[in-house]
């Protein structure tokens, strides 16, 4: 009856469903088929016998009592009684198969659709509850070795097995974070990778990479916590083809690992597929939508738009129409109607992108050289279903952290995780949970990457993590200070196999976080208090003022978002855009103009390296920038010859170059320096036989193994198929090869006297001075300082000779001096 709970498994599975409650005619029909008293007595019967699969058993059962077969009638009295009592291998029985929520949302379909037959519906939906591939996996691990394994050793699919990346970009200035299976891959699907480099070579890629989706276009953070689905770290399991196979093994082998390797039942998956878009001049994707109904149902099938079924990276780069795969928990029910509706019950899986366009910063597309697949199936939510998990935070990485997260607390402080959500979850202890489980993932990856936090940028994006983790451990869950970084090695136990990384320096990742916390922690306790203060002050429903959120920013280093979670859980707004305003007044006061130089307005995208391929021009030889005397601050004139021409994108490429024009200039080979490695172009000048000046080299930049030299045109201009002469400025040249030898110089310094845990992060080398990043857990001290600057002046009066090596990367690595 309305608001009763089984007395046997703790499931309100009669009358869960809001919209059911308000039904007076619901009592009639479950009193009218006897399902309570039926479900009651199977379920004591499942819980007499704990069968290896419960839904099998339990559907036989009931269509049995269907048939006319006898039930034991319970004793109310007693079954209550022993509820409340419940052995503890019952209990684990029926939270490892999710016994209540299972029976709770079949007995709720069968309501709903006012069966004749609800005994032999539920039933059905039982059986199909067996679909999923429960029971065959134990481990997140496990599915995701089973991805790779697929994907890399199985005949005729077979990809090349390629490392995640870590998860702080590597010369992508356009990224927070890696956010997505594709990014590392990104130069190939531009065509800009280095010809030479192991990367260029592939044709075929599978992997899991770590993301973190915190900050930018794509961001999770404001959400982790609130429901059982968001994150801000997660895994994207993926395969690519870079010019290679297209849409058709695509899904294929899509289709095959789901319903083979993994075993979900196909009755279960729905598709999605582009509908296509008259003002981009994209067609509806039939040639998709037709090899999908190879194996789908078209019922099953459903045409989306921009928003769901063409897939952006960001603002620019490489895009596409997808296909969306997506699952129904409950299954036996036609759920096209739930797709893409944000139910819990029926979610996307996996995203096959046909990737076919790269976005300009013109909101135009242009095709690609070569169509891609990039396909991305986030692990927790995949592992949710193949281990018969209600949520990704149900499932066996989650369960560890949140045992970690109490045993830190004290296990008589904090009662075990609930996975309570919204109004069941009332003092957030559950989002609390969630919200710490989520964040320390996020941070050791991060900083076991490179990341540190920090005032700005990423760094910044870290801090709030941080710190929001932090708040909600120890305002929420009452733990003591300094308990955030004792979950590190919980992390690392737990995903340490999959990233060894991880493994290689937890001290160094937990003594930055300490760090970080135990700062916050010195103002927290004030921070709330102030804030519990000013929000007393307030009506229901009003805001938390711009001024009070830029105080608690300033003086107790509370993140805006953080206040506005905490005005939130008291029932109040924030006005942001006092706050901002705020900041930006802020920001006015102490902004400084600043300048980068000169480089980059000529860019060689993706169609433009395309097309210099066609016209059959090879990439630029630049061995020769190594030949010359930095003592003499001198060097050769190389004889070379125009191969093209590049006036930009409105007039591409072109035959000749008028006086004063500015324009990108490729030659068969160069001794310019292109700015790479943190080192700036080189300027100079290409000369014509007849000694009059070609090009005014002002700046040089690199583009998939071409050398773009880019100025303005003589007064006699210049013309593809000239003969000229490249000479370098190597009076300027010679300060800046110094200080970046010096860079090395340094590198060297800081690894012998902090260790190893001292790493490069970036450098910037000019004709004036050399900056150079590295990431160490700590200020240096003094002493530390003094050490470094002794050994840098060391290394100088030795006199060392200096030499240059063109290796690959891995040999590079094992320079003591380069890493």
């Amino acid at each position: 009856s309305p608001g009763r709970m089984c007395a046997t498994c703790g499931s309100s599975h009669l009358t869960s469903a809001p919209a059911l409650r308000a039904q007076a005619s619901v009592e009639e029909y479950i009193a009218s088929h006897s399902l309570e008293r039926t479900l009651t007595g199977v379920v004591n019967e499942l819980l007499a016998a704990l069968p290896a699969e419960p839904y099998p058993f339990l559907a036989a059962r009931l269509r049995a009592v269907a048939a006319g077969a006898p039930i034991a009638e319970p004793a109310a009295a007693a079954a209550e009684e022993e509820a409340a009592e419940l052995l503890p291998e019952i209990s684990t029985y029926l939270k490892a198969h999710d016994v209540a929520d299972v029976i709770e949302g079949c007995v709720n379909s069968a309501v709903i659709a006012r069966s004749p037959t609800p005994l032999l519906t539920v039933a059905d939906l039982l059986e199909a509850k067996g679909g999923g591939a429960v029971g065959k996996f134990t481990t997140t691990a496990e599915v995701r070795q089973t991805f790779v394994d697929f994907f890399c050793q199985t005949k005729g699919v077979p990809h090349t097995f390629w490392a995640s990346s870590p998860v702080v970009p590597l010369n992508d200035p356009t990224l927070l974070f890696i956010n997505s299976g594709m990014n590392q891959f990104k130069p190939i699907f531009l065509g800009k990778a280095d010809p030479s480099s192991e990367m260029a070579k592939l044709k075929r890629a599978a992997n899991s990479q770590k993301c973190i989706r915190a900050g930018g276009k794509h961001n999770d953070l404001d959400d982790v916590g609130k429901d059982v689905y968001h994150h801000t770290f997660f895994e994207m399991l993926g395969n690519w083809s870079f010019g290679d196979y297209f849409k058709e093994d695509a899904i294929t082998w899509a289709w095959q690992l789901l319903t083979g390797p993994y075993g979900i039942n196909p009755e279960r998956l729905y598709i999605t597929y582009f509908e296509g878009n008259a003002e981009l001049g994209v067609p509806e994707d039939l040639e998709a939508k037709a090899l999908w109904m190879r194996y789908v149902p078209e019922s099953r099938i459903l045409a989306c738009g921009m928003k769901d079924n063409f897939w952006e990276m960001g603002d620019v780069g490489p895009c596409g129409p997808c296909s969306e795969i997506h699952y129904d928990r409950i299954g036996g029910r036609d759920a096209a109607h739930l797709v893409n509706e944000d139910d819990p019950d029926v979610l996307e899986i996996w995203n096959l992108v046909f990737m076919q366009f790269s976005r300009e910063a013109d909101r135009s597309l242009t095709r690609l050289p070569a169509p891609c697949v990039d396909t991305g199936m986030g692990l927790e939510r995949v592992a949710s279903i193949l281990l018969g998990k209600r949520s990704n935070y149900d499932i066996d990485i989650f369960v560890g952290l949140f045992e970690a997260i109490r045993k830190v607390i004290g296990e008589s402080v904090l009662r075990p995780y609930a996975g309570k959500v919204g109004k069941e979850d009332p003092e957030f202890i559950d989002m609390a949970y969630r919200v710490v489980a989520d964040h320390i993932r996020t941070l050791t990856f991060a900083i076991t990457d490179g990341a540190l936090p920090s005032s700005e940028g990423r760094g910044y994006v870290l801090r709030r993590i941080l710190r929001r983790a932090v708040r909600y451990g120890a305002d929420i869950l009452k733990a003591p200070a300094g308990f955030f970084h004792q979950l590190v090695p919980a992390v690392v136990l737990l995903m340490g196999d999959a990233f060894p990384e991880l493994c290689l320096k937890p001290n160094e990742v937990i003594e930055v976080i300490r760090e970080e916390e135990a700062q916050f922690t010195r103002t927290l306790s004030n921070g709330l208090k102030e804030f519990s203060k000013r929000a007393a002050k307030l009506q229901p429903g009003s805001a938390f003022s711009g001024e009070d959120t830029h105080l608690l920013f300033t003086s107790f280093g509370f993140p805006a978002d953080l206040t506005e979670l905490m005005a939130e859980e008291k029932g109040f707004k924030i006005d942001m855009a006092s706050f901002e305003a705020i900041m930006e007044r802020t920001r006015a006061e102490s902004r400084g103009v600043s300048s980068c130089g000169a480089g980059g307005a000529l860019v060689l995208e993706a169609a433009q390296l395309d097309e210099l391929r066609k016209l059959g021009v090879k990439s630029t030889d630049d061995e020769p920038k190594y030949t010359w005397d930095v003592e003499g601050e001198s060097g050769p004139a190389l004889p070379a010859t125009v191969r093209a021409i590049y006036a930009g994108v409105k007039e591409g490429f072109i035959s000749k170059a008028e006086a004063g024009q500015t324009v990108g200039v490729v030659l068969e080979q160069s001794s310019f320096y292109a700015e790479q490695g943190g080192q700036v172009f080189d300027i100079g000048t290409l000369t014509l036989a007849s000694g009059a000046l070609g090009l005014q080299v002002a700046d040089c930049q690199k583009f998939g193994g071409f050398v773009l030299h880019i100025g303005a045109a003589g007064p006699g201009g210049l013309s593809v198929g000239d003969t000229i002469e490249a000479k370098v400025d190597y009076a300027r040249r010679a300060p800046i090869a110094k200080n970046h030898t010096m860079t090395h110089v340094l590198n060297l310094a800081l690894r012998e006297v902090l260790g190893d845990g001292c790493d490069q992060r970036g450098s910037l080398v000019n004709e004036e001075r050399a900056r150079f990043d590295f990431a160490f857990g700590r200020a240096l001290t003094e002493e530390e300082a003094a050490a470094v600057e002794a050994g840098v002046r060391r290394r100088v009066t030795e006199g060392l000779t200096v030499s240059a090596q063109a290796v690959d990367l891995k040999t590079a690595q094992g320079v003591n001096s380069l890493r």
